[in-house]
């Protein structure tokens, strides 16, 4: 998925910087996000069949999702297990789960292609937009695949087509737009780079998993207003604020402004602006 020149390494320290950077607009709208985002962990939970009792592991967890979601399910016998390479944004995870007063979740700083847990130990695996940022996707399948016991189930969630998924590809288009930014080339690591979901049904395979199944699942996303979209991009959208940030303030400033313009075709008489969000939850078991 990746051009001979791809230096992981390299990556993987821009993308844990980047993160850690717009964690404290995660921990600002971390309800928005979330009040929108809570059928896709409802989904994923049940899709990978969690029960009272589970050991689960959630990958690339973020400020915490689906691990609060699964550790409402696996209650006080089950026990759930968060990584992330983001230091900052697990700091918003932990803050999160001791508001809600949960002692059954436990947070891992953590490469997701190098997860150090004894093999097999979970019931679950889960996963909610982290897939498409692994530069070594199917190694680090067959490493979930291992920490899984006979019969544990996968489930993840990656984003559809960007046309499907305004709320992210709007701020991003018109930001390339605006800057005459070329397009990614093929292959390249981002949202959408697993759009083509038969991309990661290969690797599932590949990496030992059997009854592989694919889902659409429709999201809404919603803000006051198309200035608040703007403030939410600002404060959460690392590739976007990454792109923007190498510009003089000024401009800066007038992509912003377009942003907000683009946003405003979804507003309704009221002035709220609700964008859709196709997500697709992949399944897969261990036999």
């Amino acid at each position: 998925m990746t051009e001979p020149s791809f230096d992981s390494t390299q990556y993987k320290a821009s993308q844990k910087e980047s993160w850690s950077q717009v964690a404290a607009g995660w921990e600002k709208w971390w309800q928005t996000m979330e009040h929108c985002a809570k059928p896709a962990s409802d989904r994923l939970v049940e899709l990978a069949q969690i029960g009272p009792g589970h050991k689960v592991l959630d990958v690339a967890t973020g400020i915490g999702e689906p691990a609060v979601t699964a550790a409402h399910k696996v209650g006080p016998t089950g026990r759930v297990i968060a990584t992330d390479q983001a230091t900052l944004m697990l700091a918003v995870a932990r803050e999160r789960t001791a508001a809600l007063g949960l002692t059954n979740v436990e947070f891992h700083e953590m490469d997701a292609e190098a997860l150090d847990f004894p093999e097999p130990r979970f019931d679950a695996v889960l996963s909610r937009w982290g897939l498409m940022f692994l530069p070594n996707l199917t190694g680090a399948l067959a490493h979930m695949h291992r920490l899984l016991k006979p019969g544990g189930r996968l489930a993840a969630a990656v984003w559809g087509a960007p046309t499907n998924v305004p709320f992210i590809s709007l701020a991003i288009n018109t930001a390339r737009q605006q800057l005459q930014s070329p397009p990614p080339p093929p292959g390249m690591l981002g949202p959408f780079s697993l759009a083509d979901v038969t991309i990661l049904e290969r690797a599932l395979a590949q990496a030992g998993f059997s009854d592989i199944h694919s889902r659409p699942l429709s999201l809404t996303f919603k803000w006051a207003s198309a200035e608040d979209y703007t403030r939410f991009q600002q404060d959460i959208a690392a590739p976007v604020v990454a792109m923007v940030a190498k510009e003089p303030p000024a401009r800066q400033a007038e992509v912003w402004r377009a942003i907000t313009e683009a946003a405003r075709q979804y507003a309704g008489t009221d002035g709220t602006v609700r964008m859709p969000g196709e997500a697709i939850c992949v399944t897969a078991k261990h036999t």
